[in-house]
């Protein structure tokens, strides 16, 4: 011990080896984190594996003991992950061509599971895309466009997330959420065609709607016109005198008048009955 302390070189190698030793017996495990023990390839034990109802603070993070060398961990995530599905195109029962952006989210319930059949989590994620994907043409090629725009979008996540989580299980892993981000028209003659589609139909529905706006202007009209004559005849049976009166001044109003620019000219002889408001009573 002494011949080692006397020598910097051996007591650096010393120190060296002990920190090797202990990096290869103790683990610092993280909350965020659960980890598989293999031991020669082997899996032999989980630490602070996922449990939904564990509290932050009360899980199984902190320091871990393995055999040095021997055994190794492999760390697996406790936290959600999401994949994104490559943008795909999607035929609908109105066929109609849908260029879709969609993910889900997903976590890693049974690292055991995960570690058997996949290995790590990157594995996992491109065994998961290519499903998401299949489950989605599948969902969406049952329904017409404008379900994605109605409240129906909710159940067709809901039976992508079942069938992609029954797949995910195989992995030890949960789908948590299934999501569409953008379903557009592909680039192009489709694309132009549904706008032209939608442009006529725009102008049908405001055809209806001003037709509608006409027949509703003729029929207040057409009351209008009845209630004032009910009001002329009810003020002819009142004051006939005043009624000949007054409808002798409208017509005096629009024969003379002013915005004519004095061009009117009426040739009437003094005893016609047209001017007999002009001979006073």
């Amino acid at each position: 011990m002494e011949r080692v302390l006397r020598n910097p070189v051996l007591a650096a190698l010393a120190a060296l080896g002990f920190l090797i030793l202990l990096g290869s017996t103790v683990s610092i495990v993280p909350e965020t984190q659960q980890g598989v023990i293999v031991r020669f390839g082997q899996p032999v034990r989980i630490l602070n594996s996922y449990n939904p109802k564990e509290r932050f603070g009360e899980t199984g993070a902190g320091l871990a003991v393995r055999v040095p060398f021997a055994e190794q961990v492999v760390w697996i995530d406790k936290r959600i992950q999401s994949v994104k599905m490559e943008r795909q195109q999607v035929l609908s029962t109105d066929q109609l061509r849908l260029q879709v952006d969609a993910y889900a989210r997903y976590r890693i319930t049974n690292p055991l599971r995960m570690y058997v059949a996949a290995g790590s989590e990157q594995n996992v994620e491109e065994a998961l895309r290519p499903i998401l994907g299949s489950a989605l043409r599948n969902e969406l090629g049952k329904r017409p466009f404008a379900a994605l725009l109605s409240p129906e979008r909710g159940q067709v996540m809901n039976n992508i997330r079942a069938g992609l989580n029954r797949v995910a299980r195989q992995y030890g892993a949960e789908v948590i959420d299934v999501r569409i981000k953008r379903a557009d028209l592909p680039d192009g003659t489709p694309l132009q065609s549904a706008f032209q589609r939608m442009r006529t139909a725009r102008q049908q529905e405001a055809l209806t709607i001003r037709a509608q706006g006409e027949k509703q202007a003729q029929i207040i009209r057409a009351e209008a016109d009845a209630q004032a004559a009910q009001v002329y005849a009810a003020s002819f049976g009142k004051d006939p005198q005043f009624y000949d009166f007054y409808r002798a001044m409208q017509a005096y109003r629009r024969t003379f008048n002013p915005q004519n620019d004095g061009q009117t000219s009426v040739i009437l002889s003094p005893d016609n009955d047209f001017l007999r408001e002009f001979r006073g009573r």
